[in-house]
């Protein structure tokens, strides 16, 4: 019986990281046939939307993160309570910004230089769906239903997929607009399949204080984190739409498509660690071991990344971009480094926040208000903004690696 369950357990997990890989497939096919039909030019407004939506997901990443955590922690009474307060929270904070997005749509389209506001007032009815949807992801994570998770964001990625590439091709629909909306109605089929037991908005029964505070406690934590990431993943690309051209805005544009691979890969990885780490946790177990496991496979993957970008930028470039992106090729194993840096540090502070450590949090939010800030005071070239990320990554990781030894130490680990 144990034997069965375990072979489930690792199936489940399995189908969920193939299922990450045709995701971000289908993610890339998606940026790059845009960027071909598009241009630099016109392809630097979608940019603007593709960074929005990466903002997007890392604000409702903090409410999966935390209904992962407590679906864990919880008993059934508590959950059903817990979630249903977790799905008004996430509702009427989707319902405020989405409203902010729209309001403040022709001042966002003056001071990012797009084409169109209207691309803005169409993605912010949707934000409110999209915090929905991170709610039922975080229950499939928190309980490792890796199998309904891993059908979620294949809905999502595919009717995205379909539904632009539609409006495209058959329509002749080369607006921005047009891709906000096809983003917004992918969110609906991301819902697919909706833990609807769960879900009662009218719910009038509170949790224990202690209980209260413990989510507050990790809510705070994790927002505070993610908004660290929503700054390293995306200033850049919204500093260089700002200070450059839109051809060069462009051109950086698709230079952060493919470096941000190593990114992508590193966050599949996050998903699986985080419900581990709490469960050996909550058993008194020592969670080193999987920290470990992680960080190796994050540095075996950018290593080889790091490296064929290197040798081969040109033939990258022009096989995912075409000619008109082959001038930002030099860059390309710069970008990628740059990534790679960062993703193997976001391994550590994901395994401190899994563990309520907040100082390595503390450390990722200082070093990424330092690269928002040096792109600030130095972006005299593309070179340049991509050397300032190099060097405020690889101080990032040293710091969490130091800081990882002093723990080690302290608790008398060697």
């Amino acid at each position: 019986m144990s034997i069965t369950i375990i072979k489930r357990k690792v199936s489940s997990e399995q189908i969920f990281m193939i299922t990450v890989f045709v995701v971000n497939g289908g993610n890339y096919l998606y940026n790059l046939v845009l960027a071909r039909i598009l241009g630099p030019s016109k392809f630097a407004d979608v940019v603007v939307l593709i960074t929005f939506l990466l903002t997007l997901s890392f604000i409702a990443m903090t409410f999966q993160l935390v209904t992962a955590k407590f679906s864990i922690l919880f008993s059934s009474k508590a959950f059903q309570i817990f979630v249903s307060i977790m799905y008004r929270s996430a509702m009427i904070l989707g319902i405020f910004i989405g409203i902010l997005i729209m309001l403040f749509s022709n001042e966002l389209q003056e001071l990012l230089i797009t084409s169109s506001a209207s691309m803005f007032v169409i993605f912010g009815i949707g934000v409110p769906l999209y915090f929905v949807m991170s709610i039922n992801r975080g229950i499939f994570q928190g309980k490792k239903q890796f199998q309904y998770l891993s059908i979620t964001y294949l809905t999502e990625m595919l009717s995205r997929l379909l539904i632009t590439f539609g409006l495209v091709f058959i329509f002749d629909m080369k607006s921005a607009a047009i891709i906000a909306f096809g983003i917004v109605i992918s969110f609906g089929f991301g819902m697919l399949p909706f833990k609807y037991k769960a879900f009662n908005i009218a719910i009038k029964l509170r949790l224990q204080r202690v209980k209260r505070s413990q989510i507050k406690h990790f809510f705070l934590l994790t927002a505070f984190y993610e908004l660290t990431q929503i700054i390293i993943n995306n200033s850049d690309v919204l500093l260089v739409k700002h200070y450059f051209e839109p051809y060069n805005a462009g051109l950086y544009a698709s230079l952060a498509l493919i470096g941000r691979v190593v990114y992508f890969v590193a966050w599949m990885f996050v998903m699986l660690l985080l419900p581990q780490v709490i469960e050996l946790k909550k058993e008194g177990k020592s969670t080193h071991v999987v920290l470990f496991k992680y960080i190796g496979y994050i540095t075996f993957l950018s290593c080889c990344i790091v490296l064929s970008c290197f040798c081969y930028p040109e033939t990258i470039v022009y096989l995912l971009f075409g000619d008109n992106y082959l001038e930002i090729s030099p860059l390309l194993w710069k970008y990628a480094l740059a990534t790679s840096l960062f993703a193997v540090s976001n391994i550590f502070a994901y395994y401190y926040l899994s563990l309520d450590k907040y100082i390595p949090v503390v450390i990722s939010g200082v070093f990424g208000m330092l690269q928002f800030f040096l792109i600030i005071w130095f972006h005299e070239s593309l070179n340049q903004v991509v050397q300032m990320q190099i060097f405020s990554m690889f101080v990032l990781l040293i710091v969490q690696i130091l800081w990882y030894l002093k723990i080690m130490k302290f608790d008398g680990k060697f």
